[in-house]
C-alpha cells in the first residue's frame, strides 16, 4: 500500500511506522522482552495508575482524581494476540479515565503462540469477573460498566461479551471495539497479501490468527469465542460502538460485524475513518481525525454509561 493512499493527517506518522515482520516467529518474542523494559508511570493526566494482582488475575488500574462518574471500562489491548502488555495503552486509558470520570481496567492478557486460546480469553473473563466483585472498593457500579479494546482486544472484547452473554449474570453495560480483529478467515485470503496493508498486514494476520488457534487460520471449524465472527448468533448483546479506517485489512470483517448486530436487533454505531490504515489511532493521536474519531467513541461511552450523572444518580 503506497503512503499517498493514507490520510494527509496521518501520512507522516505512518510513514515512519516500520514494517514489522509479525508474522517471523522470533520477532514478537523479541518485541516483548523490549517492551518489559519500558517506564511505566503511575500517574498521567490527573489519574493515577498502579498495577494489580489478584490470584492468577493481573490488571493495571486507572483512577481519575476527580470527578469519578461511578462507571467502569473494562480494556483489552492490542498486538496481534501476540505482543503487548496491560501499560500499552497507558496514555489512552488516562484519557479516558480522566475525559470520562471512569475506572479504567487493563487486562494483563497471556499471548501467544506460548498461549493459544483459551489462554487469553480465559484472563480476560477472570478480569471482568474479578472487577465485578471488587466494584465497591473501585466505586463502580456493576451495571455501569463496558467492555472494549483495540485491534486483536477489540477481537478479545467481542469474543468477551459473548461468553458473558452465555454464560449468564451481570452483563456489561455497552461494547466499544477500535479496528477489532474478529475473523481468522480473513487470514486464509491469500488475495490480500498483495495489498501489504500499511502497520498490520495479512500476513501477520494469518500467523498470528494460527498461533493463536492452534490451527491454521481459517481452518473449517475453530472453537467456540475463539474468533467472534464465526458466532452464530448475537443476539442479546448490549449496544456496540465498532470504528475502523477505510485502508484497514479489517475493515470488510468488522462492518460485517456491525451489519450483524444491526440485523440481530442489536444497537450499533459504526465509525469508518475516511483513507485510515490499522492502528492509526494509536500513531497519530494528536491528528485532527484522530481526535475526531475518539470524540464518536468517548460520546458513546459518555452516553451508555451515563458519564453525565453523579455517582448513584
Amino acid at each position: 500500500m503506497k503512503l499517498e493512499q493514507i490520510h494527509p493527517e496521518l501520512r507522516e506518522a505512518i510513514g515512519r511506522f516500520p514494517r514489522i515482520p509479525f508474522h517471523r516467529r522470533l520477532v514478537p518474542i523479541l518485541m516483548n522482552v523490549l517492551m518489559r523494559w519500558r517506564p511505566r508511570p503511575n500517574s498521567l493526566q490527573g489519574v493515577r495508575i498502579a498495577d494489580r494482582a489478584q490470584g492468577a488475575v493481573r490488571v493495571r488500574l486507572y483512577r481519575p482524581e476527580q470527578g469519578s462518574s461511578g462507571a467502569g471500562l473494562l480494556w483489552i489491548h492490542g498486538g496481534g494476540l501476540i505482543t503487548g502488555n496491560a501499560a500499552t495503552n497507558d496514555r489512552e486509558c488516562a484519557a479516558f479515565a480522566a475525559e470520562l470520570g471512569i475506572v479504567v481496567v487493563s487486562v494483563e492478557y497471556r499471548l501467544a503462540p506460548k498461549h493459544p486460546f483459551p489462554a487469553a480469553l480465559d484472563d480476560c473473563y477472570a478480569a471482568w469477573r474479578w472487577m465485578l466483585s471488587a466494584a465497591r472498593e473501585l466505586g463502580i457500579d456493576p451495571s455501569r460498566i463496558a467492555i472494549s479494546g483495540q485491534s486483536a482486544g477489540g477481537g478479545l472484547a467481542a469474543s468477551l461479551v459473548l461468553r458473558i452473554r452465555d454464560a449468564g449474570g451481570i452483563r456489561p453495560a455497552a461494547q466499544a471495539l477500535l479496528c477489532p480483529m474478529l475473523d481468522d478467515r480473513t487470514g486464509s485470503r491469500r488475495e490480500l497479501d498483495v495489498i501489504d496493508h500499511r502497520v498490520w498486514n495479512n500476513r501477520s494476520n494469518r500467523a498470528a490468527w494460527s498461533w493463536y488457534l492452534g490451527r491454521p487460520a481459517g481452518s473449517s471449524e475453530v472453537p467456540a469465542y475463539a474468533a467472534a465472527a464465526r458466532c452464530a448468533s448475537l443476539s442479546g448483546l448490549p449496544p456496540a460502538w465498532i470504528g475502523v479506517g477505510d485502508v484497514d485489512l479489517f475493515l470488510e470483517e468488522d462492518r460485517r460485524y456491525a451489519e450483524r448486530l444491526i440485523e440481530a436487533g442489536v444497537g450499533c454505531e459504526l465509525h469508518i475513518v475516511p483513507m485510515a490504515p490499522h492502528g492509526f489511532e494509536m500513531l497519530a493521536p494528536e491528528a485532527p481525525v484522530t481526535r475526531e474519531f475518539f470524540r464518536s467513541y468517548c460520546a458513546f461511552l459518555r452516553k451508555v454509561l451515563g458519564c453525565d450523572r453523579p455517582r448513584g444518580a
